[in-house]
């Protein structure tokens, strides 16, 4: 078989711009830091690499939800802890107005007053609102959960009405509790309790055994209001840890397919610049560019 200087040539020809292919590869891997630069360097890597910037897009909104989650659940907590302590206020200014042989009118009225303002502070607190919506309100659309004057609630609160904060493919976390929820016991609301408390405090001293007793109820409900929510905090929390472990994990995950392993390249680029120095030097001894160098 005879091999020609055409053949030779085209031979010689496709094997340096292999190797020059190759050396352009991996200088733009080793210039870019990355192994996947187009889908088709490896259209395998290119799929796993899509699908985990789709975990990671996925775990990072479930990151705010929880953000945004431990936002209102510490506000909530905090919120319905000052107005524990408030109410604790009122409780004992009720055991000081029952004692009804050791008060006089004016101190009666004193405490009625005192009690009545407490009762302002507590419907203050009841309108906390986070991000421009009442804390207590449930889905309402307005701005306070409880009219100022009246203590009427002005929320939308029950069944399907919950606030919830979806922190994982599986799990959701509520983050509210509503005005009733927190509020209300034994057929009394907290606001208009108070409000009765401070009527008698002045004028119906022997009613505030009663009042006391309904006030207790209260107090137990808002204190389970306080563990239910303070529950779904340390829940949101642990989510809150899973997520950024999962968050790291993904980072690795990438990593591993599209991120070049630098030394192992640096290298590979060094032995691909030497065969291809090589195969420059081979080609040129093989082809004869002029008719003497062919006859010498």
């Amino acid at each position: 078989m005879r091999i020609t200087q055409r053949a030779v040539a085209l031979t010689s020809l496709q094997g340096l711009n292999r190797n020059l292919d190759s050396l352009g590869r991996l200088q733009e891997q080793l210039t870019s830091g990355r192994m996947l630069n187009a889908p088709s360097d490896s259209p395998t890597g290119t799929n796993r690499a899509m699908q985990t910037r789709a975990d990671q897009d996925a775990t990072a909104q479930y990151a705010r939800n929880i953000s945004d989650g431990q936002s209102w659940l510490n506000q909530t907590d905090s919120t319905l802890r000052q107005m524990l302590d408030v109410t604790r206020k009122v409780r004992d200014l009720t055991v000081q107005g029952s004692n009804s042989g050791a008060m006089s009118d004016s101190s009666r009225k004193a405490l009625a007053t005192e009690t009545a303002a407490l009762r302002e502070s507590l419907l203050g607190l009841a309108n906390t609102t986070v991000a421009g919506r009442p804390m207590f309100g449930g889905i309402t659309a307005g701005q306070r959960a409880y009219d100022s004057d009246t203590g009427a609630y002005l929320g939308i609160a029950g069944p399907g009405t919950e606030m919830a904060r979806r922190v994982s493919s599986t799990e959701s976390v509520r983050v509210d509790i509503s005005g009733p929820e927190a509020f209300e016991a034994g057929g009394n609301d907290l606001f208009s309790l108070v409000a009765r408390i401070a009527g008698n405090l002045e004028n119906a001293p022997d009613a505030l055994e009663t009042d006391l007793a309904d006030l207790d109820l209260v107090m137990d409900r808002m204190k389970s209001g306080v563990a239910d929510v303070g529950a779904r905090s340390a829940r949101i929390d642990r989510e809150a840890q899973i997520t950024m472990d999962q968050g790291l994990a993904l980072d690795s995950r990438l990593a591993e397919v599209e991120n070049i392993d630098l030394p192992n390249t640096i290298m590979k680029l060094q032995m691909q610049q030497t065969a291809y120095q090589a195969a420059l030097s081979a080609t040129a001894k093989a082809i004869s560019p002029t008719l003497m160098d062919y006859l010498r």
